[in-house]
């Protein structure tokens, strides 16, 4: 059985502001998130150890570094399908204020086919996940394949624990305009825990305060809230309580991943601990790694015993 589930693959061609470039780097979302799933079991703050997939088509051109970091990281890949078609590829081009453009490299409809997702790209094993973590485009949520994922029947749980999976999403980009009312409901009550960041936030729902695009957010229909604030942290909003959660302190070379780091870190602790303070920290801390580097980190003892410092150093803060 696999606990928790991550999509997509891409390999990035990142373009910095300062125009040198990291070509071929692991990316598209799902290894980053899959990686904060991880980070709990790779650090051991759970007796149990969770065991994490990923659902992408790739080629046969998929470095083989990629192929080696999933390994190392302990990621199941029977969901990483092998096709004809080209790994989906595509130049990064990042903005000193941290706005990012994405230039297919591949034909966009290679693109949408390895990363489109269906039922039939999940691996039977996969089915009975806890927890599946997704990005979606505002105005293409994809609502379809979040409610089928909902569906899914954890048959080989305890009659006591026949709970639906729990659904975890962010926003690929910022809404391109004004959703509906009835839009803006359909997308923030379909998931467990909606996590944007502040740009995305102010797109769905207007100028304001973190504190302020949390609530309307939850009066939008999501239920619990993580809305990502870059160096400044993250506010969590569960509709009752608000925390703030500071980011740990690191030596930023490149924040690409990092919010989805954070997500996977978030679903992970909150499937443990049902706490989502706790969880705000375990997202915080997988996001940290993430910026010290190009691409993803390395596995090593080195980042075992950093984990538990860092999650250590934010002592179960918060500020409401």
């Amino acid at each position: 059985m696999v606990d928790l589930v991550a999509f997509g693959i891409i390999i990035d061609d990142l373009v910095f502001p300062d125009g040198h470039t990291a070509m071929g780097v692991l990316g598209g979302g799902g290894p980053q998130a899959a990686f904060g799933m991880r980070l709990p079991a790779l650090a051991g703050w759970s007796d149990r150890a969770t065991s994490v997939g990923l659902v992408a088509g790739v080629g046969r051109d998929l470095p083989d570094s990629a192929s080696a970091w999933l390994e190392s990281a302990g990621i199941d890949h029977t969901g990483v399908r092998l096709t004809d078609l080209p790994t989906p590829r595509a130049w990064q081009v990042l903005e000193a204020d941290g706005r990012r453009t994405q230039i297919w490299r591949v034909k966009e409809r290679v693109g949408g086919a390895q990363l489109g997702r269906t039922l039939d790209h999940i691996p039977t094993r996969y089915h009975t996940a806890l927890g599946f973590h997704l990005g979606i485009h505002p105005q293409e949520p994809d609502l379809d394949f979040i409610h089928q994922l909902r569906a899914l029947a954890p048959s080989n749980r305890p009659m006591s624990d026949l709970r639906p999976p729990t659904i975890s999403l962010e926003l690929f980009k910022p809404a391109d305009r004004p959703l509906s009312d009835a839009a803006l409901h359909r997308l923030c009550s379909a998931a467990d825990i909606f996590s944007p960041n502040l740009i995305e936030a102010r797109t769905l729902v207007g100028n304001g305060s973190p504190d302020e695009l949390a609530r309307r957010l939850t009066d939008a229909g999501a239920r619990i809230i993580a809305l990502r604030m870059g160096a400044d942290g993250s506010l969590v909003y569960d509709g009752i309580r608000l925390h703030r959660v500071p980011s740990v302190r690191a030596t930023v070379v490149d924040t690409t991943g990092a919010g989805n780091a954070y997500c996977g870190g978030f679903l992970a602790g909150y499937i443990q601990t049902g706490d989502v303070l706790t969880a705000a920290h375990y997202g915080t801390v997988a996001a940290s790694f993430l910026v010290e580097q190009v691409g993803l980190p390395p596995i090593d003892d080195r980042l075992r015993r950093s984990a538990n410092q860092r999650l250590r150093s934010l002592g179960g803060r918060d500020d409401s």
